[in-house]
Formats: C-alpha cells, sequence, structure tokens
C-alpha cells in the first residue's frame, strides 16, 4: 500500500526487495542524495530490510546515520536536530508482523505531505535508477546512542517535573508489543521514579499480540494492573508513537483520553503561566472532549484530515502549543512537531501526580464522551458516491465536512466515515454523550454503506 503515510506491504508479498530498493533509490534522489537516517521498529524483518535501504542508499550517494532500534519519533527528532536531509523509519505502525514498510521523513522531521509525496512517488515511477561510481558512494555510520537525546527532551519540558513524579512512586504496567519502545519507555519511566512492570519489552518484534494499541488487544495488560495493584498501565504500538492508558481498576481509559488529558494538562499549566489564546490542532475524527476543554481555557480547537502530517503541519502554520490524533498520538512540539508515546507518557505522569488523584479520578475531571469504532472492506472503485448520497441524505440537519472523506455534525454526536490510508477499509468512528448512542451510529451507517 502506497499512501501519504509511506509504504508498506506483506514482506516477501507485496514487500520485496525490488520494492524497498524502488523506493529507497527514489528517495535518495528526491533528497538530493543528502544525508539520511534511518531507524526500525524492531520488527524481525527490519534487520534485512534496514540493512537493503541503507546499501541502496549508500549506492546513491547518501551518508546514512543508522540509528538502529528506534521509535519512528526518535528517527524524526534525529532528522530534525542531526540537519539531514531526511530519514526512513522501517515499520508497518500497527499492523502485524507479516507486515512491514517505510515511513519517510522531510528535513523538518515531519513525514513528507501531499505535494512532497507526489514529487517522490514521480520519481518512484521512472523505469531506472541512477547510481553512483565506486569513488561517490556515501557514508555509513552507526548513531545508536540518540535515544539519551530523544529522552533528555522530554525531560527538559518546561512542563516537566521529574521530582513531582517521583515523589509519587506511581507503579506502572507497560506493553511495549516486544517492538522499539520496549528500551525508552522503561528508561523514562524509571527516570521518572516509577516502579516499572514490564511486559512484551525485549525488543524481539515477536509481538506478544495484535500489535494496535486498542483495548480488545490489551486484555493481558489490563489483568496485569490488577494483579499487580498497580496505578495504572501504559502501551504503545511498535514504532512507540501511539499511547494508550489502562486506569488503575484495569479499565483502558480509551485511546481518545490519552490526548484529551494531554491538552487539558498543557493548556491548564499555560493558563496558570499567563499565557492565553492558544491554538490546538487535532484531526476530524479526534474527540470533542478536546473542543469542550479548549474553551474551558480560552483556547481554539482547529481540526484537520486524519493523518499525522495534517495535524503537525497546521500545528507549523499557526503556532499551536499543542495537538495530536484521538489514536493515542500526542504531538508537543516543544519536542519535535509529529506523533511521540514517551512525551505523551511524561505529560500523563506529570498530570497524575499533580492531581493527586487515581488515574480513574483524573479522567473523571473530563468531558465523557464514548466512541465506537467500526469498518467496512472496500469493494472496488471509489466510495466517494456513497459518501455524497449521505451527505446530501443529512446536509439539511447537519454540519457536514467533506476535508477527509465524510463527517456528519448532528446535534449530540458526529459520524466520521473515510478512507483508511493504511488498510482495504472504510472507516466508521461516532461519538456520543452515552455509549448506546454511538454504538447505533456506526451500526446505522454500517448498514447504509452495504446499501
Amino acid at each position: 500500500m502506497i499512501s501519504i503515510s509511506g509504504i508498506r506491504g506483506i514482506v516477501g508479498s507485496s514487500l520485496t526487495p525490488e520494492v524497498i530498493i524502488k523506493y529507497a533509490s527514489s528517495y535518495a534522489e528526491y533528497c538530493n542524495r543528502g544525508p539520511i537516517a534511518i531507524g526500525r521498529d524492531g520488527r524481525v524483518t527490519g534487520r534485512s530490510i534496514a540493512h537493503l535501504v541503507a546499501s541502496t542508499l549508500v549506492q546513491m550517494g547518501s551518508d546514512v546515520t543508522a540509528l538502529g532500534i528506534v521509535p519512528t519519533p526518535t528517527v524524526a527528532l534525529a532528522v530534525e536536530k542531526l540537519h539531514l536531509a531526511g530519514g526512513i523509519s522501517v515499520t508497518a505502525s500497527h499492523n502485524p508482523m507479516v507486515w512491514n514498510g517505510l515511513k519517510f521523513l522531510a528535513p523538518s522531521g515531519l513525514f513528507l505531505d501531499a505535494d512532497e509525496n507526489r514529487a517522490f512517488w514521480t520519481i518512484a515511477d521512472r523505469p531506472s535508477r541512477s547510481y553512483v561510481s565506486w569513488d561517490h558512494q556515501g557514508r555509513h555510520s552507526a548513531h545508536t546512542q540518540f535515544l539519551d537525546a530523544h529522552l533528555q527532551a522530554i525531560l527538559d519540558l518546561p512542563y516537566i517535573r521529574p521530582s513531582d513524579i517521583r515523589a509519587r512512586r506511581l507503579k506502572v504496567v507497560l506493553d511495549c508489543v516486544n517492538a522499539s519502545g520496549g528500551m525508552i519507555v522503561p528508561q523514562l519511566l524509571r527516570e521518572l521514579g516509577c516502579t516499572v512492570v514490564e511486559m512484551n519489552c525485549d525488543v524481539s518484534g515477536i509481538f506478544a499480540h495484535t500489535p494496535e494499541p486498542v483495548p480488545e488487544n490489551l486484555g493481558d495488560l489490563a489483568q496485569r494492573v490488577r494483579d499487580e495493584h498497580a496505578d495504572l498501565g501504559l502501551a504503545v504500538d511498535p514504532d512507540a508513537d501511539r499511547l494508550v492508558v489502562i486506569d488503575e481498576r484495569g479499565i483502558p481509559i480509551g485511546e481518545e483520553y490519552t490526548i484529551a488529558t494531554v491538552v487539558e494538562f498543557v493548556l491548564r499549566k499555560e493558563w496558570e503561566a499567563g499565557r492565553r489564546d492558544h491554538t490546538v490542532v487535532v484531526n476530524l475524527s479526534t474527540t470533542r472532549a478536546v473542543d469542550d476543554i479548549a474553551k474551558r481555557y480560552g483556547a481554539t480547537c482547529l481540526r484537520t484530515p486524519v493523518g499525522e502530517i495534517n495535524v503537525a503541519k497546521k500545528i507549523k502554520e499557526v503556532g499551536a502549543v499543542v495537538g495530536g490524533e484521538g489514536s493515542g498520538g500526542v504531538i508537543v512540539p516543544a519536542v519535535h512537531t509529529g506523533r511521540d508515546a514517551m512525551v505523551g507518557a511524561g505529560l500523563l505522569l506529570q498530570s497524575l501526580a499533580e492531581s493527586g488523584g487515581t488515574m480513574s479520578a483524573l479522567k473523571s475531571t473530563l468531558p465523557q464522551y464514548s466512541i465506537t469504532k467500526g469498518k467496512v472492506e472496500r469493494t472496488q472503485g471509489s466510495p466517494d458516491g456513497i459518501f455524497q448520497r449521505l451527505a446530501d441524505e443529512y446536509s439539511a440537519t447537519s454540519r457536514i465536512t467533506k476535508d477527509d472523506g465524510l463527517k456528519i455534525d448532528l446535534a449530540d454526536a458526529w459520524v466520521h466515515l473515510r478512507t483508511s490510508n493504511t488498510e482495504p477499509i472504510i472507516r466508521i468512528i461516532a461519538e456520543a454523550p452515552e455509549k448506546s448512542r454511538a454504538d447505533e451510529l456506526v451500526k446505522t451507517f454500517t448498514q447504509k454503506i452495504a446499501k
């Protein structure tokens, strides 16, 4: 699959050496053969793919900075701080182990946007590559300590006071699905004085469960929180750009409430410091709780199409202090303008430490909504006709947004229908104050699409 999120496929089937070489060499040309960082998420196939990518880049004349097994946000930070021409994260994010892929970064440390991707794909569609001669090949160097720089950037955030968190002596059960978060997240938590109960943190690349950090895949983590009488549980996806939280009762607070908790905390700290009139940026599928929280602190909430680059570009454009996506992706530009589970964890722990209470009590202070998500397999052809018919049906009674699929804002709820960037499906997301209402909306629109 080729999208604004990069390329990904099933290794040995759709993601072959020929495909990897094609896109790695094209990316080197797109970067004018400048220096490029490479990191990988720990998957079993990541080592061979990273070697193939690195060798291709060197043959194209690009110097390679090999970061090793690191989260995608670490690659992004390295590109920005080391002033490189680009970066590649070898990852398929939350897809199962049989998948892998490449995410491509611009010199800013942001992912390639739509225009940049089009220019990149144009190069990739050319029939041949121009490799350099033996005496102009790039150099390959390892930079396996960049996790330390990433960790320090989080600890240096003005919102975080490690002494406050250490004083709480929080017990945290952590599930890193045996991927890239397994090194940096435990280190961060211990630096903040937490007792860490590790689950699936061995960085073997053998996922202990379906890797997407959603409640149905986190039953073992929830049970372990209860068994350990822990203060909370944290889970990240394979490339550690999404963070999900389990409260002290072993109940998921919902991935939407990762971003809601962090937005509330950052805006409150800015308000207390006398800095007002801030902007928050989230995507169209993110909870309305963020809008309510923004109003609480006199801030403006802007929305973009789904996709980290869309949120990140708007954050940069308007100078927002915080933003992200409801999938558990927190963006705090004071570290870097990209989703970062480690930044989210640090800020969430600081908020919990200052609250003096439990994770469930902290969530109860936020506006309460329930999101239900569904999906329908895409058939051949474009779903645009379906979206237009539904827009016509609801336009008289609802606010319609067509920036990314179709979003229907009802008086008491909303529904967002969009084609996935990473899977051949139509996603259906609905939110309402009551779960039964959100469930009903997903069921209704699933039936409407089927018809």
